[in-house]
């Protein structure tokens, strides 16, 4: 065939004849199949036929005459030249061996039958490996029988001058009269009763390599791309696939209020939107076993390329079959230098307005202004902040305007999302009620500091710090994290760092469970309504209430984990204070009323305490499932405030019938030195555990008997009292004499240059420290190395 080239005759190397989209489906078809990779058969138009069919049509010149009144200033005429581009071609007229060898290839793909097709646009420049070209030229699907295709062929070339298309190449610098459009003509999967999405072979957000991120929807995939919908999202341990029994370290239900379905009609407009039935909203679009295996596919899909890859998938609900539809390079985080980072952070906290999926790690400030649809761009001011429902192709010349954007709909694989992360500016996707928060022409500030984005009333001041990580090389001492919210773990595995010193429970606790864990034990016993009724709602998943705490618990620390795997992430159990438990939802009921909660009933003396000892459960089957179904055995676990050798013996002794035994699949178990009696009694201690973290703030506190909430006794409060610090260094010299690690957690070796030679001069192990503090800490440990 002169003007057609099937899947089983592409491949990659074919971008100039077929265009990177049909080009890498070929590809894929031949070189993948092999490995399970299932791809649509189909084949594709060249770029040759798209020429002859201009040429004979006497298109060309017409088109470069029309385009060099195009006004590359303002694009005031995109609009009308679009237009009057399109026209010209959609006026053209096929050959007849043109139109005699698609029918034909059509034909021999549906063995004589008229089947159903997906009719997509693949540039001759697109899919490359610095520009995406994503929702540029159109795609048509359920196209059935021979007079549909053809017009469908030629809408597809008429959408190589869309008004986006045509600004996407000049903002490119791609000459259009270089580019060609070949049609992919392919099977189509029966996903309309099924589901489809994206996935990334990266984190969208930080470009975190270990991670692959798959969303989906419930029918075709549009909504995913136009952001109708707020999809279901899954991420995936990449080191672990193959190897572990679920990799799958997080998952977030969307709502998927829509579902697109082909319509009863044929033609181009072939399908319609439907409301999502109630059970499927509230079901995941694929089972764990899906996610892996299509997370295997993108993994071998990202090795044949050996680039970060942006795949399109299917599955069709006729025969439960999992497929590949596309795959392009992903082109976001591509030649970003890790070693380079604006760091941006709030000075002030305002009113919270709404929030969504943050998009960006940034903050911009702005008027909103608020737009139904693209034809109201004239309405959207430079650094103005557009809210809108969702967005489309057809939006991104307005988006290059806008300082940020807020969308009701769509997750991070939205077009909104992939634009505005090209463009470098925050967003703030999913929020669901923007308009209605929002006013049109307020001021308000966009904060993306962590996975959720906060759309905040007026203009916040904030700061932005440019860290430049080549110039913090680390010292022979570990330099560690402490953390607590896994939102930002990702982005901060890029920083110069030996691991994460303390990981603190705590805040997943409080900020994703929320839930006092004994009332979900007990929930039949739980007295107050109102704590009950949001028990309920948070809950609703989950058939017995304990395995949300599991959950929710499991997938923050898995986070965790994952972000600085192979370093070890050391995750302290519990250690609220019982009037902080009390503030949990159902608390009050559970906790008991102390006069000095600091030294009551914490740490250690809950874990076997018939009070908390089945809530403690909870916590090790949390880590237990981290470590051995999702394989991230770098994560170790620490022990709070343990007051004596017997506490130590009741708490191991517990955990090992729970399944954490110490040394077994490479467990270890740290304690925390906060209690002079860990000092005065630390050899006894090591018997018992791997390794010692300092809790500085706590042992200061009962070496000078200061309670360091106090306002009062601030000034005595001191970590760089004698009597702190001898305890300090005691600590240090009887670990090493015993042979265990030690480190140390606290503020007092970054703010204090000579608290951290002292601790160097002791030759501890590790420091940890804020994510603040860290540079300026590892900066501290160097001096003090070298002798400063």
């Amino acid at each position: 065939m002169k003007f057609i080239k099937k899947f089983r005759e592409l491949a990659i190397k074919d971008v100039a004849e077929v265009g990177g989209k049909n080009a890498s489906l070929g590809e894929m078809y031949n070189e993948l199949s092999s490995e399970g990779v299932l791809v649509p058969d189909g084949f594709a138009t060249t770029s040759e036929a798209f020429w002859i069919f201009i040429r004979s049509n006497n298109i060309e010149e017409k088109i470069k005459e029309l385009l060099k009144k195009l006004d590359r200033d303002n694009f005031k005429n995109l609009s009308s030249i679009g237009a009057e581009a399109r026209q010209l071609i959609l006026s053209g007229n096929f050959s007849k061996d043109f139109s005699d060898e698609i029918i034909s290839a059509y034909g021999e793909l549906g063995n004589g039958d008229k089947i159903q097709v997906a009719v997509r646009s693949s540039a001759t420049a697109e899919d490359l490996p610095n520009a995406s070209f994503a929702g540029q030229h159109d795609t048509f699907l359920n196209i059935k029988g021979a007079e549909a295709l053809l017009n469908a062929v030629k809408d597809c070339f008429a959408s190589l001058y869309t008004n986006r298309a045509i600004k996407y190449r000049e903002d490119k610098g791609f000459l259009h009269h270089d580019v060609a459009l070949s049609v992919g003509v392919q099977k189509m999967v029966r996903s309309d009763i099924g589901c489809s999405g994206i996935g990334f072979s990266l984190e969208p957000e930080s470009g975190f390599k270990n991670i692959i991120h798959i969303s989906g929807v419930w029918g075709l995939g549009e909504n995913i791309v136009q952001g109708l919908v707020n999809p279901d999202e899954f991420d995936v341990f990449k080191p672990m696939i193959g190897k572990a029994a679920n990799p799958i370290i997080q998952k977030k239900l969307g709502h998927k209020e829509l579902s697109m379905v082909y319509a009863e009609s044929s033609g181009h407009s072939s399908t319609v939107n439907i409301e999502t039935p109630m059970e499927k909203q509230d079901s995941f679009v694929l089972s764990d076993a899906e996610v892996i295996k299509l997370s295997q596919w993108i993994l071998l899909i990202e090795k044949h390329y050996n680039r970060p890859m942006d795949v399109e998938w299917a599955k069709d609900g006729l025969t439960n079959d999992l497929y590949i539809t596309q795959a392009r390079p992903e082109t976001v985080h591509k030649d970003e230098d890790k070693r380079f980072y604006i760091e941006y952070h709030l000075k002030e906290k305002g009113e919270i307005l709404t929030s969504g999926s943050a998009i960006g790690s940034s903050i911009a400030t702005g008027k909103a202004r608020y737009l139904k649809s693209p034809e109201e761009g004239h309405k959207l001011n430079p650094g103005e902040i557009l809210i809108t429902n969702n967005t489309s192709p057809d939006w991104d010349p307005l988006l290059k305007l806008a300082a940020a954007v807020v969308t009701e709909r769509g997750g991070r694989t939205s077009h909104a999302a992939i634009v505005a992360r090209e463009l470098g500016v925050p967003a703030i996707v999913g929020t669901n009620d923007a308009s209605q928060k929002i006013n049109d022409g307020e001021m308000i500030t966009v904060s993306c500091e962590g996975k959720t984005g906060f759309v905040y009333k007026g203009a916040l001041k904030f700061d932005t710090k440019e860290i430049d990580f080549g110039k913090n090389s680390l010292p022979k001492t570990e330099a560690k994290f402490i953390l607590s919210d896994p939102d930002r773990a990702f982005q901060l595995s890029f920083y110069p760092n030996n691991g994460v010193g303390l990981l603190r429970m705590e805040f997943i606790i409080m900020h994703k469970v929320k839930i006092h864990p004994m009332a979900l034990v007990k929930y039949d016993e739980v007295k107050e309504k109102a704590a009950k009724k949001i028990i309920d709602e948070l809950t609703w998943q989950f058939k017995d209430k304990r395995d949300f705490f599991v959950e929710e618990l499991s997938r923050g620390i898995a986070v965790m984990a994952a972000a600085f795997y192979p370093k070890e992430v050391i995750v302290r159990l519990s250690d609220f204070k019982s009037n902080e438990y009390a503030n949990l939802i159902g608390g009050r009921q559970f906790e008991p009323l102390e006069e000095n909660p600091m030294l009551g009933f914490r740490g250690a003396a809950r874990y076997y305490h018939p009070n908390y000892k089945e809530a403690f459960e909870l916590e090790c089957k949390a880590i237990k499932r981290v470590r051995e179904e999702m394989g991230l055995d770098n994560l170790k676990v620490m022990i709070p405030f343990c007051r004596t050798i017997n506490e130590a013996k009741s708490v191991i002794a517990l955990m090992k019938k729970l399944g954490l035994e110490r040394g077994k699949n490479s467990l270890e178990i740290y304690m925390m030195v906060e209690i002079p009696s860990n000092v005065i009694l630390l050899e006894k201690f090591a018997e018992f555990f791997d390794g010692f973290s300092i809790g500085s703030n706590d042992l200061t506190q009962l070496t000078l008997g200061v309670d360091r909430d106090s306002e009062l006794m601030a000034g005595v409060f001191d970590e760089n009292n004698e009597a702190a610090k001898e305890m300090i260094a005691t600590a240090i010299q009887k670990a090493r004499k015993v042979g265990k690690k030690i480190g140390l957690c606290g503020q007092a070796p970054s703010d204090f240059p000579e608290f951290a030679t002292f601790l160097v001069r002791e030759n501890i192990d590790s420091i940890s420290f804020n994510p603040d503090a860290l540079l300026k800490g590892i900066e501290n440990i160097n001096h003090a190395e070298a002798g400063q």
